[in-house]
């Protein structure tokens, strides 16, 4: 090493007895900040120097971390972050185990960047001894001066005998650090797994949601001593969070419970997505959303940590916590909430299990009381008859409108089958597995429509003595029929809006919002559209539900489906009456067929019925005189008119032959004697045939 440093006196007594000083004042530290500083003040008795800094090995980085411990000067361009091994003299220092001298720093080449650092702060000469024991490296002594090539050769070895001394004090101050700081970690650890104990026997057994929320709530404001803290659950209906628990003591109005937090552009939304927990400072909260960033900013809060509720099937929702203290939260402790995210989710999960268990039993219940109720009104039958091409061309509609989940408006009199229309809706939907539920708005008296819609709450008016879910509740995930929804008084028509736009209502007693995914067929034999005009119906709902208006064919626009439902009636009644009809007379048919059924399907559903009771044999005895009676106005003669014309086309048939096997009274299914009887009756007779 070049040694033509100027000469000074020989310090080597006033070295040593230093150097004792030195080893006993390093003895008495275990700390490196109060080391350093007695350090700096010691050997700057023994060495001159203008910098005096100490660099520390990072093994698993493999990077050194510069420390400064003693300068009159202002430091320039002091790294942020540690510097990799291979650009600092300390890893020669350390791997030749002698001092690694630079007499002149401007003529420096092999580490360029520690060189214009040492320019930078006016260092011309430096000396890096290797601090290291029997055990492990530690890092570098340096020295350095403003002065080129200020050290000699006796300094620079007394230097390496002072860095033996630093070795040994350093790594036991090391030591005595980390032992500290294992130390503070395991009270940590400890105090981190009472609080998950705390939390867990908290939520432990809590069925009912609002119980979980207060017991997170008590356990997360006495264990953690946050500043925010809060709980949002995805409500797959409106595609967005709703937050469930809040605990913020001293906040404003800008977070509130029970708040909408929709997943786009929102901290918890984007947690949520990506099942990940996330730390976020306030910078980087408004990266995310300017708008949520400005919130938390007014509200004080600097950072925060957000976790995912994950159970077994799915994400449920997020975990938040938030201090008004930036950097709060590390690695740590997102680790930590994420543990403490997992047993909330599970104790959710339960508790959401639970509760849709218990609204399914409540559900079955009514459900049950409601088929029951079905199965004593005259809901009869599984199939639409007919092949008429009026009929075909109102099914191909049906088979239209069913997948699309559209509301259908079903218009058409009294007994054309609209409810069997909505049947068949539902059955070709993909809500058929599902509870199809009907209700007469007609038959309903107006004081109870809305209960029987939306359902009551227990004490909500006089006579409800026990909570009842109405038939939207009922009808989730199915379809609601409402037939005569022209009669629904108008006061009552917006909130059946409000189900139509919002999917959402309130029981009647209950301020406790409950969405509904019920399909709509409505059925009615009044015109709307003169209603609207008249301000009896509110236009906006009937725009809403003549979105697909479909018309139930009268039953004398289809005349040629009588007589299907002539036989299908009388196989029905038949079977259920036990009785063996085999034969329908022909001029019975035709009478049927040709008369103008005001009440439609209904009316002739009933007569067959009557018709089936009368009949003690395998023919069918119909009572075509009750015919006779219809309203005033109308032809009475029809039937016997029909009866008239259908002998006369069968002797015409016959050539005027009335008995034998190709006679009219065969041609007609009855006997021989009856013929000829209805012939007197009715003045025919045979001459001219």
């Amino acid at each position: 090493m070049p040694s033509t440093a100027p000469s000074r006196p020989d310090p080597t007594r006033a070295r040593y007895e230093t150097l004792l000083e030195v080893a006993e004042s390093i003895a008495a530290h275990r700390q490196l900040s109060t080391l350093f500083s007695d350090l700096s003040r010691l050997l700057k008795r023994l060495v001159p120097f203008d910098f005096i800094s100490l660099t520390l090995l990072e093994p698993k980085e493999r990077t050194v971390r510069l420390h400064i411990l003693e300068t009159d000067r202002p430091v320039y361009g002091l790294p942020e972050k540690s510097t990799p091994y291979d650009q600092t003299p300390t890893i020669t220092a350390l791997e030749t185990r002698r001092p690694y001298y630079i007499p002149h720093l401007a003529a420096e080449s092999q580490f360029p960047l520690i060189r214009d650092l040492m320019l930078a702060n006016g260092v011309q000469s430096a000396c890096i001894l290797p601090l290291f024991t029997a055990q492990r490296e530690i890092g570098g002594l340096h020295f350095g001066s403003v002065s080129e090539n200020a050290y000699s050769p006796e300094d620079i070895e007394f230097m390496a005998q002072v860095a033996r001394q630093v070795a040994v004090a350093v790594d036991n101050a090391l030591h005595a650090e980390a032992a500290v700081a294992y130390e503070l970690q395991l009270a940590q650890d400890r105090d981190r797994l009472r609080a998950l104990l705390d939390v867990n026997n908290a939520i432990a057994g809590c069925l009912e949601t609002r119980e979980l929320f207060d017991a997170i709530s008590a356990a997360m404001r006495s264990t953690f001593g946050l500043d925010y803290a809060s709980i949002l659950l995805h409500e797959p209906e409106l595609g967005a969070l709703r937050m469930h628990l809040l605990n913020f003591p001293g906040g404003g109005s800008l977070i509130r419970e029970a708040a909408v937090v929709p997943l786009e552009g929102s901290l918890a939304g984007h947690v949520f997505r990506s099942r990940e927990p996330r730390i976020f400072s306030l910078d980087e909260a408004r990266a995310i959303s300017a708008a949520t960033g400005e919130v938390f900013e007014r509200e004080g809060i600097q950072s925060l940590c957000a976790v995912p509720l994950i159970s077994r099937r799915a994400a449920l929702g997020t975990l938040n916590v938030g201090s008004r203290q930036p950097g709060r939260f590390n690695a740590a402790d997102l680790d930590f909430y994420t543990q403490i995210g997992g047993q909330v989710a599970i104790a959710l999960d339960n508790a959401l299990s639970y509760q849709r268990i218990e609204e399914l039993n409540e559900r079955l219940a009514e459900e049950k009381v409601y088929l029951e109720d079905e199965i004593r009104t005259d809901n009869r039958f599984e199939e639409i008859v007919g092949q008429s091409r009026a009929l075909k061309a109102i099914l191909k509609q049906v088979e239209t409108v069913a997948p699309t989940d559209s509301t259908v408006l079903i218009y058409g009199e009294t007994g054309t089958g609209k409810e069997l229309l909505a049947r068949a809706i539902h059955d070709l939907s993909s809500r058929k597995q599902a509870t199809f539920v009907k209700l007469n708005c007609a038959a309903i008296p107006t004081g109870l429509l809305e209960s029987e819609l939306f359902g009551h709450e227990k004490g909500a008016f006089t006579g409800a003595i026990a909570q009842r879910i109405g038939r939207f509740e009922l009808a989730h995930r199915g379809t609601i029929f409402l037939d005569e929804v022209g009669e629904i008084p108008i006061e009552l028509q917006s909130k059946l809006l409000r189900v139509l736009q919002e999917r959402e209502f309130e029981r009647l007693g209950s301020s406790r919002t409950i969405r509904t995914d019920a399909r709509l067929v409505a059925a009615t034999n009044r015109d709307l559209a003169k209603m609207v005009e008249e301000r009896t119906f509110r236009a906006d709902l009937y725009y809403r539900l003549n979105v697909f208006p479909i018309t139930a064919p009268a039953l004398r626009d289809r005349t040629e489906d009588i007589p299907l439902l002539v036989r299908y009636f009388v196989q029905q009644y038949a079977r259920r009456m036990n009785r063996r009809i085999t034969t329908i007379p022909t001029e019975a048919m035709n009478a049927l067929a040709r008369y103008h059924w005001p009440g439609n399907i209904r009316e002739l559903q009933n007569f067959i019925e009557r018709a089936v009771i009368l009949t003690s044999g395998t023919t069918l005895q119909v009572p075509l005189r009750e015919l006779k009676r219809g309203p005033a106005g109308e032809n009475v003669v029809t039937l016997e008119a029909a009866e008239r014309e259908a002998i006369l086309r069968a002797l015409r048939d016959a050539n005027g032959k009335v008995g034998g096997d190709q006679g009219a009274a065969a041609k007609l299914g009855m006997k021989r004697t009856t013929l000829q009887a209805k012939m007197r009756k009715l003045g025919i007779e045979t001459k001219g045939f």
